[in-house]
């Protein structure tokens, strides 16, 4: 993954604004309630920018955590063909019950057959849903496995024409990793328009600040205490 210059970064980025761009992520089907608490008291102890989770998750959080923490919620997750009308069912509770964000996942049979019509609507269904009800950003994930290069820039005009403000790599659920190649190249495709998400596979500290390095606004991870852990390693600031 580490194929750009970072060394800079090191020493640009502190560990609490290196957590500020994490978005720490439970998603495991097998995650109980207990897992779930440490994750919570992850955000908290590291300052993460929120923690990621199912819906079905979100009443536990604020049961646990009560408005400490912003919480985004995961909708058409992983596959992403379910209808606009769940997608938008999914973000109106999730708005209803506090996310502050929305990670979707973009209708990729639809991408592939180039019906690019019913893509912008799927997702600009979304944004209204969740831009009327309070939710701060949606994140729209492509899949960047399943996607050529040309998509992957042509997915980027689509998510911005359909009002999303970030373009995100992977659900992490199909095998695919962010890489810095796909990070550089929706950041460059985004031309300022919209942030880049890099989710998918970060697990250790350089790969994270190679992604950052590469135009990676955010990062989504199940792995960011590691990660920081090792950021202050790194830096000489273990404890």
């Amino acid at each position: 993954m580490m194929d750009v210059e970072f060394d800079e970064v090191i020493y640009r980025v502190s560990p609490r604004e290196l957590a500020e761009r994490i978005d720490h992520t439970l998603l495991k089907p097998d995650a109980d309630y207990k897992l779930l608490e440490k994750y919570v008291d992850d955000v908290k102890k590291y300052g993460f920018k929120l923690l990621m989770i199912p819906l079905s998750l979100v009443d536990r959080v604020r049961e646990i955590a009560g408005r400490s923490i912003e919480i985004g919620v995961v909708v058409g997750f992983p596959l992403g063909n379910t209808s606009t009308r769940t997608k938008v069912s999914e973000t109106i509770e999730a708005a209803e019950l506090g996310a502050s964000e929305v990670d979707m996942v973009m209708n990729i049979n639809a991408f592939k057959s180039r019906d690019l019509d019913y893509v912008r609507r799927d997702i600009s269904s979304v944004v209204e849903a969740a831009k009327s009800r309070g939710v701060r950003v949606v994140k729209v994930i492509i899949e960047t496995g399943l996607l050529t290069d040309e998509e992957k820039a042509r997915a980027v005009d689509v998510i911005f024409e359909a009002g999303g403000d970030y373009v995100k790599t992977c659900t992490g659920f199909l095998g695919s990793v962010a890489t810095v190649h796909d990070v550089r190249l929706l950041y460059r495709a985004s031309r300022g328009r919209l942030r880049v998400k890099a989710s998918g596979g970060i697990r250790h500290a350089l790969d994270a600040l190679a992604l950052v390095a590469a135009g990676a606004s955010r990062l989504g991870t199940s792995s960011g205490d590691v990660i920081i852990e090792e950021y202050m390693k790194l830096r000489g600031e273990e404890k």
